[in-house]
């Protein structure tokens, strides 16, 4: 056991999307596997106090922790590799640092001094960092800088960490995830862009102990040589990160170069032990898995200019994924835009040639038409359904103008004068909003949920109780939940403590479900998550069905 903990400190170079998040997530899981209480933390360089606030098309997925706050996707990856759950404590941005340094200066915490951005807004972020690894019991703590280097933004955490490493530097170490492009017109691995990445990093007064050296191939011996003497670094320091087949293969690719030994090296630590037999059983059925499974996701946050930013939906794509690799699948995805259904209502018997849809979280009244007239389509269709979230609300919706002929059913985040209103805000809710409490203000994290017994979704989870994690605003309407049930779309799970609606099935039906949590943030590549293991079997069945 190390007498304190150990800091690792990720930053990327040259450009962003590079894959730090895994990089952090990988590294993790590699000194888990030694025998390491291992920890991550995210630090993102927004002004926005939580990611609660930001478009999923601009930032990606906002991922909610157990303990309700709104955070950057890559706590889902940290968590997903470490088979862990993560607090609030894991992740932080400028506008908290400065939010709580503020609020300290107004308490008469500084004792008159002038408070300055340096030192006391790296003062601030070092107390986070170390206060995250002592409520995590971490050894080894580490920790991602959003952002690239050379940027104004991540200057002052980039500051935190030199002082921290100045403090101590045996126990801080530097990783720098750097591109090394391949210019197709020249066919030759440039290290040019590593070079000036590193010598940006000196400028905020840190030499990299590694650099992780991000390319479509491996890196080869004279990028290695040069990249050693222009930046001022260990030959055996220089990592080849090259492009994998899966973002689980990344472990197993750092192993083959001994990051995780040399980490531990230059720490001064040992190996306990060297195990990860499981993550490597994961990764040998990822590739075995051959058949498919063909799975529909209707959304609207993954359009960005002429792009798909499938980040919007990560936990979900991630959870379909670890349910077909658990029943030995690899899933086929695709993208429907709901608005398509609006416009060509007759392009819905497309949707006969997908084995299962999924409709996700999301928020407004654009598109939903659309969906909703999937959701009648498969329902009557006996196509196999999960509604997360908001994807339950909708199917509710679409059930009560459908089946109990209440044409003008709506939910009153889209019309507010709806007569039938089965879908409403909480009263809670509605007082926030009225004083415009917006930020962080949802029913967020993970509450309970009672099953009913013998129910789809109690023969999925094999228990009568679960916890699961929340973003949403508003809920099924109780003034409507007899009715829904005596035409058959069953209450099937519900939070004992206020009677809210988690989770709607039809029994007679394949597989329609839908729940007003998000299963997805409960995901993991070794332990899938019950409900879309439940769904992916009915998608199998159908499509062997349909086969026949």
């Amino acid at each position: 056991m190390p007498n304190s903990p150990r800091y690792i400190f990720v930053m990327g170079g040259v450009l962003s999307g590079l894959g730090k998040g895994i990089a952090v997530s990988s590294i993790a899981r590699l000194l888990q596997g030694a025998g390491y209480r291992v920890s991550a933390m995210k630090v993102d360089p927004y002004v926005n106090v939580d990611a609660g606030t930001m478009n999923p098309t601009e930032h990606g997925e906002v991922f909610v922790t157990k303990d309700g706050l709104e955070t950057d996707q890559d706590i889902g990856n940290y968590e997903r590799y470490l088979n862990v759950e993560l607090t609030k404590d894991s992740y932080m941005t400028t506008g908290q640092v400065y939010l709580s340094v503020i609020r300290r200066e107004r308490n008469l915490e500084y004792h008159g001094k002038s408070v300055q951005v340096v030192p006391h807004i790296p003062e601030e972020v070092i107390r986070r960092i170390k206060y995250a690894a002592k409520v995590n019991h971490s050894d080894i703590m580490i920790v991602e800088i959003g952002g690239t280097v050379g940027e104004y933004e991540n200057l002052l955490f980039l500051e935190a960490a030199r002082m921290m490493h100045l403090q101590d530097p045996a126990s801080v170490q530097f990783i720098l995830v750097s591109y090394l492009p391949i210019p197709h017109v020249l066919g030759e691995m440039k290290t040019k862009p590593t070079q000036h990445a590193v010598r940006a990093l000196n400028s905020a007064g840190i030499q990299p102990d590694f650099v992780l050296c991000r390319a479509e191939r491996p890196l080869d011996a004279p990028r290695k040589e040069r990249i050693s003497v222009f930046c001022n670094m260990h030959r055996d320091d220089i990592i080849s990160a090259e492009d994998a087949p899966s973002v689980y293969d990344v472990p197993i690719n750092f192993e083959k170069e001994g990051l995780g030994s040399k980490i531990l090296a230059k720490f001064g630590m040992k190996e306990r032990t060297r195990d990860l037999t499981e993550w490597r059983r994961l990764v040998t059925k990822i590739h075995k898995s051959k058949r498919t499974v063909s799975i529909g996701i209707i959304g609207k946050y993954f359009a960005t200019g002429e792009f798909t930013l499938a980040d919007s939906y990560l936990s979900v794509i991630e959870s379909i994924k670890h349910a077909c690799w658990s029943l030995g699948m690899q899933p086929k995805l695709t993208w429907l835009d709901a608005e398509e259904y609006e416009k060509h209502p007759s392009s819905l018997k497309k949707l006969s040639a997908f084995d299962g849809i999924i409709v996700p979280g999301g928020f407004g009244a654009r598109g939903v038409e659309g969906k909703m007239a999937a959701i009648e389509y498969v329902r009557t269709h006996a196509i196999p359904y999960f509604g997360l979230c908001y994807g339950l609300q909708l199917a509710v919706i679409e059930f009560a103008r459908h089946v109990l002929k209440l044409k003008d059913a709506n939910t009153t985040e889209n019309d507010p004068k709806t007569p039938f209103p089965v879908i409403d805000m909480m009263p809670d809710q509605r007082e926030k909003l009225d004083h415009h409490d917006f930020g962080g203000t949802m029913r967020l994290g993970e509450y309970r949920c009672r099953l009913v017994n013998g129910s789809r979704a109690q023969v999925a989870y094999g228990t009568r109780q679960v916890k699961e994690r929340h973003r949403h605003r508003y809920e099924v309407n109780n003034s409507f939940r007899a009715k829904l049930e005596h035409r058959g779309l069953m209450v099937s799970g519900v939070n004992p403590d206020r009677n809210l609606v988690e989770i709607m099935e039809l029994q007679k039906h394949p597989f329609f479900m839908g729940v007003q949590f998000h299963p997805e943030f409960k995901s993991y590549p070794l332990d899938p998550h019950p409900l879309f293991v439940a769904f992916i079997k009915a998608c199998i069945k159908k499509k062997s069905l349909r086969k026949t």
